[in-house]
């Protein structure tokens, strides 16, 4: 069974550790992981509470066990039943500003709870290809990254053997095949899915087997931890035992619940509760990193953080600082800390803050006649997408007027009704009461599918984030002020999209209404994929940090998240976060054997 997540007695911290990991996420939940697996202390801070997803997950209730039928509101803008607590868009006492001017606000999503984002993403699992990685090169936009895709490639086998991930190889180009044996197997398509195949094929655009990081069969933990620590036998213990006792999917429920039988992959369940095993991680939850400290020698020396249940200033010390607080959380630290007359710690290239990215998303949905009054069964599935398309014109840009491309989700049919699920009825059976609306319902519930993209944004010097001048938060610790502007490449994009979904729902039999690029593309921040305000590279003057994560100025601080994404691929970015963590960590314990930190 899961363990139930520590607050430290008391909150007393060591008075050193080997490492300090501030976040609890993907970057931060592994790191915290390889690090204590290989026998370093570590001390993880977070900033929201503690969570435990094996208690709070609401796995099997159904929409009218909540209030207002499971509806989202205001702060459950994914409805009642979403895993994230205390946190969204907005967090009480913790603003965020935009710049006046600014074409549109900035959307800033904070989990604030153990685990992160990772208790509710959709869990798709794409790697960056290797025109992903050098994409520079392609195209001239942006820059490239300091490694290439061959680099990548076993730590991503590492991480989805560890994580579990359902899917097929396809061979499609820039959307690469995992090593055999790798993937599990995916779920069958449902109906809505099979349609869209079939129109697919009509119109070019490839629908294959999704990504997932959802468990379709049990693990073998033995094998898989033998294979993935092979010259640790502690680690080997612990990670045969821990992948063991996760079950496979129930097909219930959404993801974005959580899973309290530990079927898909979050922090909480997968990264945490073995890291604890080892005796080497302390957490504290409610706790407010302000800034990192430096010594005379230039070093990072710990972190001053605010203790939110007592309101007050505690330090806490290490030979290494790992920062994964999300891609602003952690570019807003290090703005805070030393040199902020500079642009903040680790800003000797002017780039902190810069180069802020998200993904370019539009949606389009229509009612599919095809889909009306068939049988009921369990389309719930694996709790979220069981298709998806790669994006498939990797070599037509020329003719596109944008450079970079995008994926496809979508889903509809007849999964777990809530209240808004028949809203169709206005459109397709107004003024109709009694039993004929109880029939209309019948038939036309399920009977709608929709395509969401996802698509790449080119780095552009409108896009960034600061500290506000004036405006703090609750703990009195300067906020973050953000300016933003979508470049013609993104809008572009969006009317793509727009005009691709159209042509698929037409080809199922739907009437869809297509909008502009510049009405369909959601709000900057929306799709909560934002990265690169601390971006890695190959020299000093252009970026933050090197390949591994470490910040160029202070040997000892390294950036574990999102921030150091040089490029914003149309694959979603927790993957390549969970690889680049497992990848940093390792060559980090190396140079602090061989006394270079």
């Amino acid at each position: 069974m899961l363990r139930a997540m520590p607050i430290l007695t008391e909150r007393k911290t060591q008075p050193q550790y080997d490492a300090i990991v501030v976040g609890s996420g993907a970057g931060g939940g592994m790191a915290a992981l390889i690090l204590a697996l290989n026998g370093m202390k570590v001390l993880m801070i977070e900033a929201g509470r503690n969570y435990d997803p094996t208690t709070e997950t609401p796995m099997f209730n159904t929409p009218e066990m909540a209030p207002l039928r499971g509806d989202r509101t205001p702060d459950r803008f994914f409805g009642y039943y979403d895993a994230t607590v205390n946190g969204g868009w907005t967090v009480p006492g913790e603003p965020y500003t935009n710049k006046p001017g600014t074409e549109g606000d900035f959307w800033w999503w904070r989990a604030r709870m153990l685990g992160g984002r990772t208790n509710h993403w959709g869990r798709i699992s794409l790697r960056f290809g290797p025109r992903d990685f050098k994409c520079a090169s392609t195209d001239g936009l942006g820059v490239d990254w300091p490694m290439t895709y061959d680099d990548m490639h076993p730590w991503y086998d590492r991480v989805e053997k560890l994580i579990g991930v359902y899917g097929e190889n396809d061979g499609i180009e820039n959307a690469p095949n995992s090593s055999p044996g790798v993937l599990l197997p995916p779920p069958k398509p449902r109906v809505g899915e099979l349609l869209a195949k079939k129109a697919g094929k009509k119109v070019g655009v490839p629908i294959v087997a999704a990504h997932r990081a959802v468990l379709s069969q049990a693990l073998d933990g033995p094998r898989l931890a033998k294979e993935l620590f092979p010259n640790n036998s502690k680690a080997q213990q612990i990670m045969a035992t821990d992948m063991s006792l996760r079950a496979p999917c129930f097909w219930a429920t959404n993801c974005i619940r959580g899973c309290s039988i530990r079927a898909n992959f979050q922090s909480t369940t997968v990264l945490i509760p073995p890291a604890l095993t080892t005796g080497n991680l302390d957490v504290i939850t409610d706790a407010m990193v302000r800034e990192v400290m430096v010594g005379k020698d230039g070093k990072a020396t710990g972190v001053h953080y605010i203790d939110k249940p007592t309101r007050s200033d505690r330090v806490a010390k290490a030979r290494v600082v790992i920062i994964a607080g999300g891609t602003c959380e952690t570019a807003r630290i290090l703005m805070n800390s030393q040199g902020k007359d500079k642009g903040g710690l680790g800003n000797q290239s002017g780039q902190l803050g810069k180069n802020l990215m998200d993904s370019v998303g539009a949606n389009l949905s229509a009612h599919i006649p095809a889909m009306e009054d068939l049988p009921p069964y369990n389309e719930d599935g694996a709790g979220g997408l069981h298709t998806y398309s790669p994006w498939w014109l990797v070599r037509e840009h020329g003719k596109l007027g944008f450079p970079r491309g995008y994926h496809i989700e979508m889903g509809g049919g007849r999964s777990m009704p809530g209240v808004g699920s028949f809203g169709i009825l206005d459109k397709t059976s107004p003024g109709t009461y009694g039993s004929k609306l109880k029939e209309e319902a019948r038939r036309y519930y399920g009977a709608s599918f929709g395509f969401s993209g996802r698509g790449e944004m080119v780095p552009n010097k409108d896009c960034y984030c600061e500290l506000d001048p004036k405006v703090v938060d609750q703990w009195g610790i300067p906020v973050l002020r953000f300016h933003w502007k979508w470049a013609d490449y993104e809008i572009k994009q969006a009317e793509h999209m727009q005009n691709t979904f159209a042509e698929l729902l037409e080809q199922m039999g739907g009437k869809p209404k297509p909008q502009s690029g510049k009405d369909a593309i959601k709000k900057p921040g929306e799709i909560i994929h934002e990265v690169g305000a601390a971006r890695m590279g190959d020299k000093a003057t252009n970026s933050i940090t090197n390949q591994y994560c470490q910040t160029w100025e202070v040997k000892n601080l390294f950036l574990m998240d999102g921030a150091v994404l040089p490029s914003n691929p149309d694959k979603n970015p927790t993957l390549t976060i969970l690889a680049l963590a497992w990848r940093s960590c390792e060559w980090m314990m190396e140079e602090m054997k061989q006394g270079n930190i």
